[in-house]
């Protein structure tokens, strides 16, 4: 006969659910990210500001868009949350730890391009609304997230990645606060890892190339040309799609992404060659 206590409850071999925040959740790689952790069996916080059609420098997504994101999926929770506002992301990251107890991994994918001119005739108003989000927001996010990591019941499994560019390993004509900004996303993340070392959580950079998305439009739309002219400066000659660049975001993510910490990983299909 079987001794009862030999035997398992299978939810007790089961891996508690990993949470992550996503920010940018509302189209592009942010969404594709939400799409793919959810799949993985994440908990999702899929975070983005919504400013609507009408936003500056280009329309940016709807209440609705981050509403179709998260639906279908049970276990990923759509908030409403500007990177700007670091009192927003503490509030998000509270509402994370309430709902799931936990959070283990933040994803930062929220940014905007601006540009189209050489540096000195860049206007004061587009350079701090760059730096803002794109550089700050990743710093306000780290501020808030990371606190909960440590605090967590696993840091050696926690996991903040954060999106740069090209243009943060890269210096780009005609968008020097985009450039700027980004290079200081990897600067810090560099900075990141260097404070956690010895606590287990780990920080890394995902750099990718010219990608199918609202901001890769708008990027020809500020050189002028069409989005193949961008692409070909990719060795794969053609545009990467979300959902290739959000698997490499989901290795980083996951625990194997643990040798990364402190690295930018270059998914840009061979920029520059």
């Amino acid at each position: 006969m079987t001794d009862p206590t030999d035997m398992n409850d299978p939810a007790d071999m089961t891996e508690p659910r990993r949470v992550a925040l996503v920010t940018g959740a509302g189209r592009g790689l942010g969404a594709a990210v939400v799409h793919r952790l959810a799949a993985d069996g994440y908990g999702v916080l899929a975070v983005d500001w919504c400013a609507g059609p009408a936003a500056a420098p280009y329309p940016m997504p709807t209440v609705d868009d981050l509403a179709a994101v998260a639906a279908g999926h049970d276990e990923v929770q759509p908030v409403v949350a500007d990177v700007r506002d670091p009192q927003a992301l503490q509030a998000a990251v509270g509402q994370a730890v309430a709902r799931w107890g936990r959070l283990d991994v933040a994803v930062t994918a929220a940014a905007v391009v601006a540009g189209g001119h050489p540096q000195w005739s860049t206007p004061s108003a587009e350079l701090d609304l760059v730096w803002q989000v794109d550089a700050l927001g990743v710093w306000h996010t780290a501020t808030a997230c990371v606190p909960a990591m440590l605090a967590g019941p696993d840091p050696a499994g926690c996991r903040f990645v954060a999106v740069t560019s090209t243009a943060g390993t890269h210096g780009l004509f005609g968008l020097a606060a985009y450039t700027m900004a980004k290079h200081a996303v990897v600067g810090l993340v560099r900075a990141l890892a260097a404070d956690l070392a010895g606590t287990g959580v780990t920080a890394v950079a995902v750099a990718p190339g010219s990608m199918r998305t609202a901001m890769l439009a708008r990027t020809a739309q500020l050189y002028g040309v069409e989005v193949d002219e961008l692409i070909a400066h990719q060795a794969l000659r053609r545009v990467l799609e979300p959902e290739e660049v959000a698997a490499v975001v989901a290795l980083c993510c996951s625990r194997d992404g643990a040798v990364l910490d402190g690295g930018v990983v270059a998914a840009d299909g061979g920029f520059g060659r």
